[in-house]
């Protein structure tokens, strides 16, 4: 009776544990899929990437021009505009002494003419006062030396003729002042002979003026007449001298610069035109085009002094630095390792259409390498920095939203949103320095979440509703 008791109570024990048993597991099972159903994501994803440490490298990718560090620049000497009759192609190799490029000469043949002619005349000029000068100056050393002692002796001769008159005029009249005593003239022929000394005495007085007159006051008259025409005559050839002589220096000039219109090699090499060196912004030089005195028309490069250029822009100069590692890659050829050499402190001149884009130089040299060619594009990548291990997260899962950087991270609730810490990564790939952690999943597509309902933030506020997202991109440094 008890054993039976017994057994019965432990029957319905067991099938109370059964029933207890298959109702919690309807309960769990119910309330797992009442989870899952409230956590399915609005739109579901396909791709993510691991999180993970990697080694990263840090470069900057961009184009340059392949040129020489040192060209001897053909320099037009003409002055002027002249037009290019014949320049040899780009590329051309030449040997010394051939003709690389003719200059128009038509305009300097009519100058030559001119010029020859206007010298000719201007000579002509000053030649023809060179004897004037020659003739007024021996006329003032004839006046002095000849004709004014000529005039002063004869004036003087007549001084004396006169007062020797004058003597015999006075015995002549003490003769018939003797005679009239004795009574052999008359008084009338006394009164000749004194009229004859009164005049000749007057006579002798004008002569005496006249002398004076003709030293101290003709002479210097005469004098600065002859030294002014004298003066004049050297006045006169020196501006025909100086004219003749401007007027043969513009001709020998223009006879030079015809010369110059024919360039020719000054030594054997490779002949560039200036558009192949970019770092110039020449204009372009072809027959028919206009070139001016101090242009440079053509370039002859050191082919064993090689160099690329490149400009960088103003946000990542500060990161370049001279005998950084380079990778060079030319067209036909494997890949060159380089280092920068040099790094300009001041930006180039901008370049109409640039916009406001702020470019520095940057050199990398090359080492010296067979069949190089000026003007050749060259890609670059500088090795800015390499870090063994760091985390790292691809570009394609990154968003970023108002200046601030996103991913979403698969959870087991779906995909959460992450604010991340960054800095500058490769092609591919930022450095993450805080948001996720090493084996999180990111989902590679973020933009099928920019629409999702906001979360709470860690503070418990609502986040900002953004109204439009944007992808990160990011090349180099």
């Amino acid at each position: 009776m008890a054993g039976s008791l017994k057994s019965r109570v432990m029957t319905r024990f067991i099938f109370l544990l059964i029933l207890a048993g298959i109702g919690f597991g309807v309960y769990r099972g119910f309330d797992a899929w009442i989870t899952s159903q409230g956590s399915e994501p609005e739109r579901k994803h396909h791709l993510t990437h691991v999180v993970q440490r990697t080694p990263l490298t840090v470069s900057l990718k961009d184009q340059g021009t392949l040129e020489s560090s040192e060209n001897y620049e053909v320099i037009c000497q003409v002055r002027g505009s002249n037009i290019i009759t014949s320049v040899v192609e780009n590329g051309t190799y030449v040997k010394k002494g051939d003709v690389l490029l003719t200059l128009d000469t038509l305009f300097i043949d009519e100058q030559i003419s001119e010029r020859s002619k206007y010298a000719h005349w201007s000579r002509s000029g000053a030649e023809h006062w060179l004897a004037t000068v020659k003739s007024r100056e021996l006329a003032v050393a004839e006046y002095l030396e000849g004709r004014f002692v000529t005039e002063v002796l004869a004036k003087e001769l007549e001084l004396i003729v006169k007062e020797s008159d004058l003597l015999a005029f006075n015995e002549f009249l003490t003769f018939n002042q003797r005679q009239f005593e004795k009574g052999y003239v008359s008084a009338d022929e006394v009164d000749l002979w004194r009229r004859r000394i009164d005049i000749h005495k007057v006579d002798l007085d004008v002569m005496q003026s006249d002398l004076t007159v003709l030293k101290e006051h003709t002479k210097k008259s005469e004098m600065a007449r002859l030294e002014g025409e004298l003066k004049v005559a050297k006045a006169q050839f020196e501006a025909s001298d100086e004219r003749a002589e401007a007027d043969a220096s513009r001709r020998d000039r223009a006879i030079e610069e015809k010369d110059l219109c024919t360039i020719r090699a000054p030594k054997d090499g490779l002949v560039i035109h200036p558009k192949a060196a970019s770092w110039k912004w020449a204009p372009d030089i072809t027959e028919g085009g206009t070139v001016y005195k101090e242009q440079v028309l053509l370039l002859m490069p050191n082919m064993e002094k090689m160099q690329v250029k490149l400009g960088v822009v103003e946000a990542i100069i500060d990161s370049i630095t001279v005998g950084m590692k380079t990778i060079v890659k030319l067209p036909g050829r494997a890949p060159i390792e380089a280092k920068v050499s040099e790094v300009a402190d001041i930006a180039r001149p901008p370049i109409i259409g640039s916009g406001d884009v702020v470019r520095y130089d940057v050199i990398v040299e090359l080492p010296k390498l067979e069949n190089l060619k000026p003007g050749t594009s060259a890609k670059i990548e500088i090795m800015i920095n390499e870090v063994d291990e760091v985390l790292t997260v691809p570009l394609a899962a990154i968003i970023e939203i108002e200046d601030s950087v996103y991913c979403w991270v698969e959870t087991e609730t779906g995909a959460e949103r992450r604010l991340l810490q960054t800095k500058p990564g490769d092609d591919v790939s930022l450095i993450v320095e805080s948001g996720v952690r090493i084996g999180d999943k990111v989902v590679m597509n973020p933009l099928i979440y920019t629409d999702a309902p906001k979360k709470e933030a860690e503070d418990g506020s609502k986040e900002k509703d953004v109204p439009g997202t944007s992808s990160l991109g990011m090349t180099g440094a």
